[in-house]
């Protein structure tokens, strides 16, 4: 049964995605950033149904986001979280890897969108453009989310926070809220097949700004790596 809910979720998603883009992309020539960020909308949210219906995969929120603007730094074991923390704080600017906002037609959408791309090998210049970046989502409003341990981990897992995070951390001056998820054990990295249940997301406490930084990335490492 997980293997047909599987083969399912993959042809009706990546199908309407693909129909999706097509259609977005002359929407964002008409309303640019306003039309690439409706489309993701709608986009995180067919995600969400399809999970649900189709994988049988609900999201399970402990604890409450704070108000106001803020660095979440977040556990990464799937894609899928990439997804629900847009649905779950409505449009933030997400820190990724610069190849996928190179992706043909999905990267463009993606830049339209806000994402904040980063490029690991490019020195100080590419950190220069990232806090750019952040600096004008921060300016408009929106929350930063990053993977601080800069890839998907197994469930278990625990390797160091990569030095983007306290990077944005001491440029940005804003507070952090830890995010620890499992959503590896339904969805494991490499596999096709999706396992039906529940995906936990638990908001840790807020981590104040202006900490020195072996004592935030401790306090952040600790945090994400609630749930194993």
């Amino acid at each position: 049964m997980a293997l047909l809910r599987s083969v399912l979720f993959a042809a009706i998603f990546y199908l309407v995605t693909v129909l999706m883009i097509l259609v977005a992309l002359p929407a964002t020539l008409i309303w640019r950033r306003r039309g690439a960020r409706a489309a993701a909308h709608i986009w995180t949210r067919f995600h969400r149904w399809c999970a649900v219906h189709l994988l049988g995969i609900r999201t399970r929120i402990e604890g409450h986001f704070p108000p106001g603007p803020a660095l979440v730094a977040a556990k990464h074991q799937a894609m899928y979280e990439t997804m629900e923390l847009v649905v779950i704080l409505d449009t933030p600017a997400i820190v990724m890897k610069r190849e996928l906002s190179d992706l043909p037609l999905w990267g463009r959408l993606a830049r339209a969108y806000g994402l904040i791309p980063v490029d690991r090998e490019g020195g100080a210049a590419a950190l220069r453009r990232m806090l750019r970046a952040a600096e004008e989502a921060v300016e408009a409003g929106r929350p930063i989310v990053i993977f601080p341990e800069g890839t998907r981990v197994a469930p278990g897992d625990a390797p160091p926070l990569q030095p983007g995070f306290a990077g944005l951390y001491r440029a940005l001056r804003l507070p952090v809220v830890p995010i620890a998820l499992d959503s590896g054990r339904l969805l494991p990295r490499g596999r096709f097949v999706k396992h039906p249940g529940t995906v936990t997301i638990r908001v840790g406490e807020t981590i104040p700004a202006g900490l020195p930084r072996k004592e935030a990335e401790a306090a952040v490492h600790a945090a994400i790596n609630a749930l194993g």
